[in-house]
């Protein structure tokens, strides 16, 4: 990445240019700086009293985050170690490109560490899963909202662990990420039009296809609150979606990237609904990057 020189000054003089086609180049040339030519751009900001320039600064910010953040989802997803917290943190991002990610993994790391001092190794699969239930609901007061309330702040973590609502996403990746560090075998499953967690039977060889059910699968939680479903309640629900398949392709674990692509596919839903076309699109192209 280049590190500003003599030109930064000259570029940014050209900001105002009336001149669709210099102003163009002029902001190709500023994104190929990257985060560190911000703090110009914000200066610039400050001292200039014209308010469309300013609209074109503020862009011009925009943009250079979202580039790097594009380039931390690459990052994230090409990694061996993605950690399900980092994908969501990086969602956040999206809304709070400047987010201070340690206060949160201090937060995070507090709250895995009270839910571990109640956990001990005789309890049942069932009580495991009230331990959880009762610190992240009872506890900690987290509260579910369904998609449908279309409300994108309940899908940044930093804002769910703030006011304390979530929605299925990031209740279920909280849910995820403390089972990921205390070695409890509960994963998420692509069911159709829901994210659902499993208890998954540890006998079980992590990321393989379950083509034996009901061997494996003890139970489904939902995430807004923690309800227990049976394998029976699912069939039931596949049959009534109509869902087509094998039904053991429904009961395969799903990756930390395809959560955040899903958890990305339904904030641009939730966006486009509230005819915010722009983000929508931008959600759409992070969610590109992941499957490159």
């Amino acid at each position: 990445m280049k590190k500003p020189g003599k030109e930064i000054n000259a570029l940014l003089q050209l900001i105002d240019d009336p001149d669709n086609e210099v102003y163009d180049t002029v902001a190709a040339e500023i994104l190929r700086y990257g985060k560190i030519i911000i703090p110009n751009l914000e200066a610039l900001w400050e001292t200039t009293p014209d308010e469309a320039v300013q609209e074109r600064i503020e862009m011009l910010i925009h943009r250079v985050h979202f580039q790097d953040l594009q380039q931390a989802f690459y990052e994230w997803g090409n990694s061996p170690q993605a950690s399900l917290l980092q994908g969501a943190l990086l969602v956040a991002r999206y809304q709070f490109p400047e987010l201070a990610t340690a206060p949160l993994i201090s937060q995070f790391d507090q709250m895995r560490k009270n839910i571990w001092l109640e956990l001990n190794n005789y309890l049942t699969p069932i009580e495991q899963v009230n331990v959880f239930a009762s610190m992240l609901y009872s506890y900690y007061r987290l509260q579910g909202h369904e998609l449908s309330e279309r409300e994108p702040a309940h899908f940044f973590i930093n804002q769910v662990l703030e006011s304390r609502q979530g929605n299925t996403y990031s209740l279920g990746v909280l849910f995820l990420a403390f089972c990921e560090l205390l070695d409890i075998p509960i994963f998420a499953v692509d069911l159709p039009r829901q994210f659902v967690l499993a208890y998954v039977d540890t006998v079980h060889p992590p990321g393989r296809p379950f083509t034996e059910p009901e061997q494996h699968l003890l139970f489904f939680i939902d995430p807004v609150n923690a309800m227990v479903y049976t394998r029976s309640d699912v069939t039931l629900y596949l049959k009534k979606v109509g869902a087509t398949g094998p039904e053991y392709e429904y009961f395969t674990p799903v990756g930390n990237r395809r959560i955040i692509y899903r958890m990305l596919e339904e904030l641009a839903l939730c966006y486009r609904y509230r005819r915010e076309e722009d983000k929508a699109e931008e959600v759409e192209q992070l969610m590109r990057v992941l499957v490159r």
